[in-house]
């Protein structure tokens, strides 16, 4: 017996598409957006597995009544609200000619749009943008910095996973105008953020029981981290004057993120003080928990959630400098609010709908 899920088009009222549905980005939104109760999943785009149905490809799925279909980024566009572009970098660039005239919103989870130099682009991508007269027309969806922009946009460019997991621990103090100078970011990722095709650093047999560094210093999120932090010091009226010092780990999981970030800050800044700077920050933002209380952030809280847990630890102060370290610990899920989720999240604020919907689904303990 096949079990379908329950999909609500009759009270639907916006439509969306997904091109790029085989990889794990686009097996998250599918899975957000099967069951949303706003929106009607109404195609899914690939250039592989074409005419297959999509519960053949994610199996978790029950019938969806879905299969690939192959077709342009213009004709999937035609006669949706929406549509969300889960592509590999580099090919959602391509395609920016194509969608510039479409209707429906975009909102692209791939890393082509997020910045706003050309130079940096082709530094950490690896080659010149085809149409860097588009760079600075996406707003970057992340609504605990950008909200309101999000709600009156028609493009907009989805944060990177470790983009996401860093700014939101260091988001509080660059609008308090307490990042200064070096900060220091090891974290953590799970393998679903290589994508779905394996290669020799993502092997399973290797990486299931390995640890090791890579892109130390030079990962493509760092330019996207710098900037959204930029942004952040300006909106609290104060000058950039940090530098970023990021390490990624590959690590043996699946699915999460666990980012620690140290920044030195004056003697006089407590732990109530810090306290505080985090809960108005974040007074607003529905899916960001500040953990307390001895509680630390971790992967397994978050798995499978939109949740962002952030902790933090203050350290002693050091009598030679007159300043103390600050820990920000922060985790999430990278399917999710690190990517799928967070862009669904942009989407509801796009169609005015509320900002949690479809995405307010509890995780899988443990």
């Amino acid at each position: 017996m096949t079990i379908a899920l329950t999909r609500k088009t009759p009270k639907s009222r916006f439509r969306a598409t997904v091109i790029g549905g085989t990889g794990y980005g686009g097996a998250e939104l599918i899975r957000l957006l099967i069951t949303h109760p706003e929106v009607e999943l109404a195609r899914v785009t690939s250039i592989d597995r074409v005419g297959e149905p999509l519960e053949a490809v994610h199996r978790t799925l029950g019938a969806t009544g879905l299969v690939f279909e192959e077709m342009s980024a213009k004709q999937a566009a035609v006669d949706v609200d929406v549509v969300f572009l889960a592509l590999p970098h580099k090919v959602s660039a391509t395609m920016a000619a194509e969608l510039a005239d479409v209707e429906a919103r975009i909102v692209d989870l791939s890393g082509d749009f997020r910045l706003r130099d050309a130079e940096l682009y082709a530094r950490f991508y690896g080659g010149a943008h085809p149409h860097p007269e588009q760079l600075g027309s996406f707003v970057y969806g992340l609504p605990e910095l950008h909200r309101e922009a999000i709600r009156k946009a028609t493009r907009v460019a989805s944060p990177g996973c470790f983009a996401t997991t860093i700014v939101l621990g260091l988001l509080p103090l660059a609008k308090a105008g307490l990042l200064r100078g070096p900060i220091h970011t090891v974290a953590c990722t799970g393998s679903s953020g290589s994508g779905a095709y394996a290669s020799a650093g993502t092997h399973h047999p290797v990486r299931a029981g390995n640890l090791k560094i890579y892109k130390p210093l030079v990962h493509q999120h760092t330019p996207e981290i710098e900037q959204t932090l930029a942004d952040a010091c300006a909106l609290g009226g104060h000058e950039a004057s940090f530098s970023l010092s990021f390490v990624p780990v590959s690590a043996p999981l699946v699915r999460g993120i666990l980012a620690n970030s140290f920044v030195e800050v004056p003697a006089e800044i407590d732990g109530e003080r810090v306290d505080q700077i985090f809960r108005d920050f974040f007074r607003d933002s529905p899916v960001v928990r500040i953990r307390s209380g001895g509680q630390q952030a971790e992967v397994v809280a978050v798995k499978g959630t939109i949740w962002s847990d952030v902790s933090w630890t203050l350290g002693e102060v050091d009598p030679a400098s007159g300043r103390r370290q600050l820990l920000v610990t922060t985790a999430l899920d990278n399917l999710v609010k690190g990517g799928a989720g967070q862009a669904v999240q942009s989407m509801n604020l796009m169609l005015g709908l509320d900002e949690t919907a479809g995405v307010d689904l509890p995780g899988v303990w443990p």
